[in-house]
């Protein structure tokens, strides 16, 4: 093996085509839309105009309501998906035990599903009008009034984070559920038999042994619903008004909807800059934690 990896010929022959691949759908992508930021206009004609798309940035209030939307998002989204997604994944191993499998298929069930079906499946389970939906029946039946759903900010977020956690737990727990299996059982046996009970285990021993994989999960979380955007544009179209605009759909409108190339761009370094820094911010100090144990 040392052998093969040392030829340069075999190793550029393996990598070649990766790396190749790689850069023309990644590195080419990224580095066109950077050099788009520098001109305005659309497919009829550009025009250089420098740094005045970045400049503009700082007077966008738009950008800082959909920013602001954004990391808002990302937050409780990531919160929601790592914590349900552990608890899933604890509740596979140590209770289900070896007949999780069916549970976890039909849990996992959600995440395969087309985002466009599962809006209008949610556009549906909370209607108000012309028909009412199953959510508004329900506090009907109880008395309450109905409630528009996606027609206000505060209850289209709502609405929003249930489909999303509702479609990507499931994810999650598997993938927490694969980490959770490399914990050695003989050192959970060891445990229970100096006395420690459930909650001292999962404190103790299965969270500190868990916390790589918790990492790579948050990291993935996060990244993934700064760049939201199907789901999103399927429900509310960032409605009402701008309310639950992400970046990504501010991005899109103004770039094929405005045919605003320029600007559009600009937006999209401006999300991969973000993407950035908050990956260095999670992953730089627990890099540093591991590398002083």
């Amino acid at each position: 093996m040392k052998s093969v990896l040392g030829d340069k010929k075999t190793v550029l022959i393996l990598l070649g085509p990766a790396l190749l691949c790689y850069t023309l759908v990644k590195l080419v992508p990224v580095l066109w839309s950077f050099g788009l930021s520098f001109f305005e206009g659309n497919l009829r004609g550009f025009d250089f105009v420098g740094v005045a798309n970045f400049a503009a940035l700082f007077t966008d209030a738009e950008l800082g309501a959909a920013i602001l939307f954004s990391l808002k998002y990302s937050i409780i989204m990531t919160i929601g998906q790592v914590l349900l997604g552990y608890l899933l994944a604890l509740f596979y191993v140590f209770v289900l035990r070896q007949s999780s499998a069916v549970i976890r298929a039909i849990i996992f069930f959600p995440t395969v599903l087309p985002t466009v079906a599962v809006a209008l499946l949610f556009t549906r389970l909370f209607e108000v009008a012309p028909q009412t939906g199953p959510i508004n029946a329900g506090l009907n039946l109880f008395g309450l009034p109905s409630v528009d759903w996606l027609g206000q900010a505060d209850s289209s977020f709502i609405v929003i984070v249930i489909m999303e956690l509702w479609g990507s737990m499931g994810f999650f727990a598997v993938l927490l559920y694969a980490g959770l299996l490399d914990i050695p059982e003989e050192m959970l046996e060891s445990a229970r038999i100096d006395g420690a009970n459930g909650w001292q285990l999962v404190r103790r021993i299965i969270l500190p042994l868990s916390a790589p994989v918790l990492l790579s999960a948050v990291i993935f979380s996060f990244n993934a619903t700064l760049k939201v955007f199907d789901s999103v544009f399927a429900l509310t179209n960032g409605g009402p008004g701008t309310s639950t605009q992400p970046l990504t759909l501010y991005m899109y409108k103004t770039t094929f909807t405005f045919q605003d190339y320029g600007y559009g761009s600009t937006l999209a370094v401006v999300l991969t800059i973000i993407c950035l820094v908050v990956t260095l911010l999670i992953f730089g100090p627990a890099r540093k934690d591991r590398t002083e144990a």
